[in-house]
């Protein structure tokens, strides 16, 4: 079993017992649970002061020990501000060393971006404390996949999506869609061509995930993708005033202005059920008659 490094570098967790719950849950699996004394920590409406979040950060680079899997408790937001003060060249080196299993999705994605593009650390968009372990009932799929990603140096992932049908290969990237826009002309937005970009949002309106496409078209980062995956876009139902202007509807147009494949259907965000995606790793992709298939090897995993 593993040690779980618990890290809360964005919101205050004002769910306090569902994060009691995913320890007891994680400890009940049989995993070690460190760094539990940041839970209840806050300031305003953020997890500590600048100092200790930038802390969970910087201070990963002297965690010792293997199969350390690092879970942030939840996003919010925070980690905007702490960009320009993380030890990216310390957090590379502890990488190269032995590598930590950081996972976390939301606003957690612009350190994993960052990493990625100042060092090119694979990191985990996948489940958190709060919302996915200390969730009212744990969802089986989320935890076999969260598992199948850190345990294994090749693994897939399959579903029944829409778009054309299409294969291509490249680097795996991406995660919440608001986060990754924030990054557009920072240092902390990977610069991948050719690349598989998955994409995942909650409570934009379709409009708004239209208006963050288009920001990303323009600036000439879709066109230069091998595919775009569409995840999860929970809380987009649109109302009475768009008159049939739909999620769907959106993906539609923003397929014709693309040469490459919008996909959509995949079970990865803000939902309970989601898989654990490696950002930085290497991927294939297959939309065929019998469905979708990504398979994903490069990432770090727990070592046996």
């Amino acid at each position: 079993m593993s040690q779980i490094h618990l890290i809360a570098p964005s919101g205050y967790c004002i769910n306090q017992d569902a994060a009691q719950r995913g320890v007891q849950r994680l400890l009940e699996s049989g995993h070690r649970v460190e760094n539990q004394t940041i839970l209840p920590r806050r300031a305003q409406r953020f997890a500590g002061t600048e100092a200790q979040r930038l802390n969970d950060i910087n201070g990963l680079t002297n965690l010792e020990g293997a199969n350390n899997v690092v879970l942030a408790v939840r996003g919010g937001y925070g980690a905007s501000r702490l960009l320009e003060s993380i030890d990216w060249q310390g957090l590379a080196a502890r990488q190269q060393r032995d590598p930590l299993l950081i996972c976390g999705h939301s606003d957690f994605t612009a350190i994993q971006l960052g990493l990625l593009a100042t060092h090119n650390v694979i990191t985990f968009s996948g489940p958190m404390l709060a919302g996915n372990f200390g969730a009212p009932e744990l969802n089986a799929f989320t935890v076999e996949h969260f598992w199948r990603a850190l345990q294994n140096p090749t693994f897939s992932v399959e579903w029944q999506g829409s778009g054309p049908q299409w294969a291509c290969e490249g680097q795996l990237w991406g995660g919440n869609l608001a986060m990754l826009v924030s990054l557009l002309g920072t240092p902390w937005l990977p610069q991948i061509e050719d690349g598989i970009l998955v994409l995942e949002d909650i409570n934009e309106h379709p409009f708004r995930v239209e208006r963050m496409l288009l920001q990303l078209y323009y600036a000439g980062i879709l066109a230069k993708q091998s595919a775009i995956i569409l995840g999860s876009f929970s809380g987009s139902e649109p109302n009475d005033y768009d008159d049939g202007y739909t999620l769907e509807t959106m993906v539609d147009f923003i397929r014709s202005r693309l040469d490459i494949p919008v996909i959509t259907g995949l079970n990865f965000g803000h939902e309970q059920q989601t898989v654990t995606l490696p950002l930085g790793a290497q991927a294939s992709f297959v939309h065929d008659n019998s469905g979708c298939r990504l398979t994903i090897s490069g990432h770090p995993v727990i070592k046996a």
